[in-house]
């Protein structure tokens, strides 16, 4: 699971005092704002000596930063009312210099009082926030604790630029210099960089034109576009992500600058459009990079995407699906446990064997020691009985309290479901938290000394993470080994968006010594037994091109079913408006026959069960 989008809590904590308007002339409107002076403080009377592109400058750090500035003039372009509260200016007066942005940000802290197209003079000072310092976002340039006057109101807006293919650069980032740590310092280059381009209008009205929806509305009412047309498309939509060098340019992420009730936010899945214009100030946030903040929302085009339904299988195919059910916990809704129930038997078509992800303990968060998951397990089988499904058994193996991640409390584990009338399951005394699985015999008798086991559980590549889980079942008298997964998070890891060029993946790390270990529990199988049909799947957090899955696959043990898929087809997670590949199905070279389905039922979605996909895939062992 990758943390969600957050951007509508409040970023910081304000404390602020009020500013008092005093001895002004008769013709000048006061607002009062806070301010973080506890001293009174007045508006400014006249414009001073700088202008915004003064402020924000050509590289991405204002040369005034830390400093006050006096009489900024501008018009009011936008007002936020939530989270981080301010409003936008924009000088309709430009300078020639394409690096330098007419816009800023003025961060009020309380409600701002202003209202779009006043024109205003704002006193403050200069800063450089981060919303994610130690993320490795880049830093919004702001003023602060401001003191602002209105001069007139009612006045036209300056004119929004066009973002679209004929003006997004095609490469995304220039890279860090040498003997730098950051991009910061680097003159924009608005036409050949992306992200140069973006900041180059940072705080300034943009609008994008009939654009597709390539990420679905979320709860905090925020959708991803595609501004350039040029993005690799995927079969449904959205735009997938191919490699770490070539993101995908065009991703903008649209939020609202305040509901309205003629207008309310639109509830959209990944391939609607938003017709006509989508426009507002661009902005800077910690979960998406750079943001259109939309005064101006395009209306929706449903293009009514439908969730899928996976093909049949016939009667000599073992079917074995893979779902990370997102903490799913006796205490959710009845309705999660329907909706996944439901997607099991009607979109997976009720398979042999399905490996769950992210099933928690039976009180869920609560951190009391609990590490059952009975409850959760069943109530769950009960839903999938309740839907039209089989009556499945389980097997898994209950974590040390506290010691494989996860939601704080939660515990959460991998389970095997399993239809009894189709295959069995071999049970092998022996198996618990601790204790590592191994191999014994070989040949036809090659067999786990546990069913199920996990797989060195001591080793520290599994330190704070879910161990696998590996079960011995049998199939119309062959026997099938299944390695349930679910590596380490991102979390920790730089945004592509980052200061940081290229961006560090510090969890990378441990997922590969995770793949080294799986990779050579493999290996030692497949020594016993060449023949041995062997499927690993499960959420791997990571991509079908990273290293992890490369030292999962080393020497052949294993084959990653995804890239046998179509190109427009391999995603199974969307995550800041790129569809990627999150979910993995792998099979040792004994399983030939692998028939292999991304079955897309949430991840495109605006009403989703799960953040993920799930998948199945149909073998002949």
């Amino acid at each position: 699971m990758t943390t969600p989008s957050a951007s509508r809590r409040p970023r910081r904590a304000l404390l602020r005092a009020t500013l008092v308007p005093a001895g002004l002339a008769a013709s000048l409107v006061l607002v009062p704002l806070p301010t973080a002076s506890a001293a009174t403080a007045a508006g400014p009377t006249e414009p001073g000596s700088l202008r915004i592109h003064d402020i924000q400058g050509g590289t991405r750090i204002s040369p005034q930063a830390g400093k006050a500035v006096t009489g900024v003039p501008g018009i009011v372009t936008g007002v936020r009312a939530y989270g981080s509260k301010g409003f936008w200016i924009q000088d309709p007066n430009p300078d020639a210099d394409p690096a330098t942005s007419e816009g800023v940000f003025v961060f009020t802290g309380g409600a701002p009082t202003v209202k779009v197209g006043d024109s205003v003079l704002v006193s403050g000072k200069v800063t450089e926030y981060y919303p994610n310092f130690g993320g490795g976002s880049q830093s919004l340039t702001e003023i602060s604790s401001p003191a602002v006057t209105v001069l007139s109101s009612g006045n036209p807006l300056p004119a929004s630029v066009v973002v679209d293919t004929r003006n997004i650069p095609g490469t995304y980032t220039p890279q860090t210099p040498a003997g730098a740590t950051t991009i910061e310092g680097l003159a924009l280059n608005p036409e050949k960089y992306t992200l140069d381009f973006y900041e180059s209008l940072e705080g300034m009205l943009v609008e994008v034109k009939d654009v597709r929806v390539i990420q679905a509305t979320d709860k905090y009412n925020e959708l991803w576009v595609a501004a350039d047309k040029q993005d690799q498309k995927s079969k449904r939509g959205g735009a997938l992500y191919e490699s770490y060098a070539e993101p995908n340019v065009g991703r903008l992420m649209v939020q609202q600058q305040a509901p309205v009730a003629q207008q309310p936010f639109p509830v959209a899945n990944v391939g609607d459009v938003l017709t006509g214009t989508t426009g507002g100030p661009l902005d800077y946030n910690q979960f998406g990079g750079y943001t259109l903040v939309a005064g101006t929302l395009g209306a929706l085009q449903d293009n009514h995407l439908q969730r899928e339904v996976t093909a049949p299988a016939t009667d000599r195919e073992l079917t074995i699906a893979t779902y990370n059910v997102e903490n799913l916990a006796p205490g959710n809704p009845d309705s999660k446990f329907a909706e996944l129930a439901q997607a099991v038997v009607t979109n997976l078509r009720s398979p042999d064997i399905v490996t769950l992800e992210e099933i928690q303990d039976n009180n869920g968060a609560k951190n009391d020691g609990t590490v059952d998951a009975s409850q959760t397990v069943a109530k769950f089988i009960a839903a999938i009985k309740a839907a039209g499904g089989p009556a499945y058994e389980w097997r898994s193996i209950d974590p040390e309290n506290g010691k494989d991640g996860g939601e704080p409390g939660g515990n959460i584990r991998q389970v095997f479901l399993f239809n009894p009338q189709r295959v069995s399951f071999t049970d092998i005394p022996g198996g618990n938290a601790t204790t590592a699985v191994d191999v014994a015999g070989t040949g036809a008798g090659t067999a786990l000394t546990a069913s199920p086991g996990r797989i060195s559980p001591a080793d520290e590549a599994w330190a704070n993470s879910r161990k696998p889980l590996v079960g011995q079942f049998s199939f119309r008298g062959k026997k099938v080994f299944v390695i349930a997964n679910h590596f380490n998070s991102k979390g920790g890891d730089q945004g592509i968006d980052s200061r940081f060029q290229e961006p560090t993946r510090s969890s990378e790390v441990q997922r590969i010594k995770q793949a080294t270990v799986e990779q050579a529990f493999v290996a030692k199988l497949l020594a016993a037994d060449k023949e041995a049909k062997v499927v690993s799947l499960g959420d791997f957090n990571d991509y079908q091109f990273s290293p992890a899955l490369a030292t999962l696959t080393k020497d052949g043990v294993l084959r990653d079913l995804v890239n046998e898929l179509p190109e427009k087809e391999q995603y199974s997670y969307v995550y800041q408006g790129n569809s990627q590949v999150l979910d993995h199905i792998l099979v040792s070279p004994e399983v030939g026959y692998a028939k292999y389905d991304v079955v897309h039922i949430n991840s495109e979605f605006a009403q989703q069960a799960s953040d993920h996909d799930p998948q199945v895939v149909r073998i002949k062992p």
